[in-house]
């Protein structure tokens, strides 16, 4: 079986999908922001819809989720959403999963940067008590954030706590760095019960990400500390990975912590 495969962004997940040439994958098209010289990318959605999908992956933020996923699902598609934040926007989820069910497909919400969604959510079957996620970046993926109002980052020397507060709350406010935590909330307690602390932190050259959870199952604490992607300093290396590993499994005959 071979998955026709369209994408909307190119950029640092965008271009590791495509150079992956994933077996039994085959890439259709490319939405992108601006002309391109490329057969293949195109920045008209008309021409770009004009294909025919069996899964469509959204790699190009919280907008690219609100204008395209509609129409992604009505014409037949999967969406795979890498802008899990957007989903803070409890009308536009509400919508999306609508559309999904009327037209038989599904919205999946790969792993991307964050471990363990598997464990929690199955200790959510049985009931979660507390989830907490705790994100620590370099001050520099902070710039071009509101955290640039609230610190001076350029002169920041210890770790500082620029929110802590509920998902919704944050992934809203940080729209390109904690899409991740979105992905946990919705695993687990939702997004107005988890616990979101983002921390800008000089002392680290990686991006560290932390999940602590308790209910009755019991409790575990998960912690990962990834290398930084080139192309975009405000997210890590193992995004793109996991995106590749969410798309392989599309077509895979084995499929491993579904």
């Amino acid at each position: 079986m071979t998955v026709r495969l369209g994408l909307i962004g190119y950029g640092a997940i965008g271009k590791h999908v495509e150079a992956a040439r994933l077996d039994d994958i085959e890439l259709v098209s490319v939405l992108v922001k601006r002309p391109r010289n490329d057969d293949r990318l195109t920045h008209e959605p008309d021409r770009f819809f004009a294909h025919r999908f069996d899964a469509v992956a959204e790699c190009a933020g919280h907008e690219a989720v609100r204008i395209h996923g509609r129409r992604v699902l009505e014409g037949g598609a999967d969406f795979l959403v890498t802008s899990v934040g957007a989903f803070t926007d409890t009308a536009l989820f509400d919508r999306l999963l609508a559309t999904a069910k009327a037209n038989s497909r599904r919205l999946i919400l790969p792993s991307a940067g964050i471990g363990a969604l598997d464990i929690l959510s199955s200790a959510a079957v049985g009931g979660l008590e507390n989830v907490t996620v705790t994100v620590r970046k370099d001050p520099s993926a902070w710039k071009g954030t509101v955290a640039e109002r609230l610190i001076d980052l350029d002169a920041l020397k210890k770790p500082h706590v620029v929110f802590d507060g509920p998902v919704r709350d944050g992934a809203r406010l940080y729209p390109q760095n904690v899409n991740i935590s979105a992905a946990v909330a919705i695993a687990g307690l939702g997004l107005d019960r988890t616990r979101l602390v983002i921390v800008a932190d000089p002392t680290i050259d990686t991006h560290i990400v932390e999940l602590e959870a308790a209910g009755a199952f019991g409790r575990f604490a998960f912690r990962e500390d990834v290398a930084i992607s080139e192309e975009n300093r405000k997210t890590g290396k193992l995004v793109a990975m996991a995106m590749v590993k969410s798309i392989r499994q599309l077509a895979s005959p084995l499929v491993v912590a579904a």
